[in-house]
């Protein structure tokens, strides 16, 4: 029962199960495999029952808009519904988090932060709590940082679209930074745009740091979309085309010289171009780019499906080829140091009890209490047993510290300097869990592997794994047939005819 997880985790999992069965029932399966590396998390000390690792990453695709204040977010979004559902304007219209959701009702509304941070569906499900470690006080201000629209676009229909704050935003800095680092790591597709009118680096200075720094080297880069918009400002130009280069050399200065870029504006509130050639040579441009851009958005489902599998796979094979070695060294290394304490502490008894033996007889002060010298051994036996084991599971203890802090600064630095941005990571914090799992006190330290490591967990692990594969090989059968050939329909079994 100690493994099992608690009543708020399950009926979590039962909505999620619930949603999974009317909008994607291949993914239904999914969560009972989640289940398991969760009953495996558990007995090692990777999870408390109240998480879940299927409850840590989103189940809806994610699509992110981020960039500077106006720079077109908001029209963009709305010319991608076909719906008037965010203010546009030159200036600063939403200084919060929008997310953009899909509703049965024509009419838009507008719902508080308290609808994002207390539904566990929703990628900002407690977010309060992470505010409230960067702008201590904050978190209950959760209004001020988030909102929910609803659009009846169809357009929108099985995803979540997330407008940003611009980033040269100064209110509220620090905690507008950490939701985006937040909502980047969730999204499946993340839309970074500029504005052509202030192309030069000084106005984007906020956005090239945060953003463009921080994602060259993440293993995810390829959901990053860079968009110089309201492209049609430079038509009059001499030469547009130097707007564009300006742009892309203060993306190389960063570091960023691959990447998908592009160039559009809104033609429903474009400058009049009079030139005829070239507005003929813009609207080409903007069109194929524009297609480009809402293509990738249409696929947006589809990836999110493969990438809570690969959380899957992430999960189950980080646990047996990161999580288990790490902490049977910091065990190996716990184990030398408290041997160490412990013979460092008898030495210098034994040191203590030579020179006091040179002065004196060293328990002559118990002959005052005890007349029976084999009473007076079995206390003096007594008395230096229980000295050593208060010294012994103290050593235990300070060196059970030292080492998971020791350990989850080292696990950190190398997922930093990996790029580990992935979906379905094991946080340090849970691994530094699971080591002193290892250390409590009625545990022997010379049990050579982890708590809740074993042969059937390891079992666990790879049925977990190899379910994943299949899971991949359905979904390809299902978007692709390299073959090309068309299985006649006698061949095909009636369960495998979808309705």
């Amino acid at each position: 029962m100690l493994n099992r997880p608690d009543k708020s985790i399950r009926d979590r999992l039962a909505k999620l199960e619930t949603h999974l069965n009317n909008e994607n029932p291949l993914l239904l399966d999914v969560v009972s495999r989640f289940k398991k590396l969760d009953t495996v998390a558990y007995k090692m000390g990777l999870l408390d029952t109240s998480e879940s690792y299927a409850t840590s990453i989103p189940w809806w695709p994610l699509v992110s808009v981020l960039g500077t204040f106006s720079a077109g977010k908001s029209s963009f979004i709305n010319n991608f519904l076909g719906d008037k559902l965010q203010l546009t304007g030159n200036q600063a219209v939403d200084d919060k988090f929008t997310v953009v959701t899909y509703s049965n009702s024509k009419d838009h509304r507008v719902l508080p932060g308290v609808a994002l941070n207390s539904d566990p569906r929703f990628p900002f499900y407690q977010m309060s709590d992470e505010i409230e470690k960067v702008a201590s006080g904050e978190g209950r201000r959760i209004d001020a940082y988030l909102q929910m629209k609803t659009s009846h676009s169809d357009k929108l229909s099985g995803k979540i679209i997330i407008d940003s704050p611009g980033f040269d935003a100064d209110e509220q800095r620090n905690a507008i930074l950490r939701l985006t680092d937040h909502i980047v790591d969730l999204s499946d597709l993340v839309l970074v745009f500029f504005d052509a009118r202030h192309p030069e680096p000084g106005a984007m200075h906020d956005t090239l740091d945060h953003l463009v720094g921080h994602t060259i080297n993440r293993s995810d880069s390829e959901k990053f979309l860079y968009i110089l918009n309201q492209i049609d400002t430079a038509a009059k130009e001499d030469n547009p085309e130097s707007v564009v280069a300006a742009w892309q050399r203060a993306l190389a200065a960063k570091g960023l010289t691959a990447g998908r870029f592009y160039s559009i504006y809104n033609s429903d509130v474009a400058v009049p171009i009079e030139d005829e050639a070239v507005r003929k040579r813009f609207e080409k441009k903007c069109k194929q780019d524009k297609s480009a851009i809402f293509d990738r958005i249409h696929q947006v489902e589809i990836e999110r499906s493969y990438r809570i599998i690969g959380a899957l796979q992430t999960i189950a094979n980080d646990i047996e080829s990161q999580v288990v070695p790490i902490v049977k060294d910091a065990m190996t290394r716990w184990l030398k140091m408290v041997l160490t304490l412990d013979a460092v502490a008898i030495g210098l008894f034994l040191i203590v009890m030579f020179g006091l033996g040179q002065l004196f007889d060293s328990w002559i002060l118990f002959s005052y209490d005890f007349a029976n010298e084999a009473v007076m051994s079995s206390v003096k036996a007594g008395v230096t047993v229980l000295g050593f084991l208060v010294v012994h599971f103290s050593a235990r203890s300070f060196s059970a510290k030292v080492i998971a802090n020791k350990m989850i600064a080292k696990v950190a630095i190398d997922k930093n300097l990996a790029g580990e941005h992935r979906e379905g990571k094991i946080q340090a914090g849970n691994i530094k869990k699971a080591f002193l799992k290892n250390t409590q006190p009625l545990r022997s330290m010379f049990r050579p592997m982890p708590v809740g490591w074993s042969m059937r967990s390891k079992r666990a692990l790879v049925q977990v794994t190899s379910d994943a594969c299949e899971f991949i090989q359905t979904m390809n059968d299902r978007y692709t047939k390299p073959s090309g050939k068309v299985e006649p329909m006698e061949n095909i079994k009636a369960e495998e005819v979808e309705v």
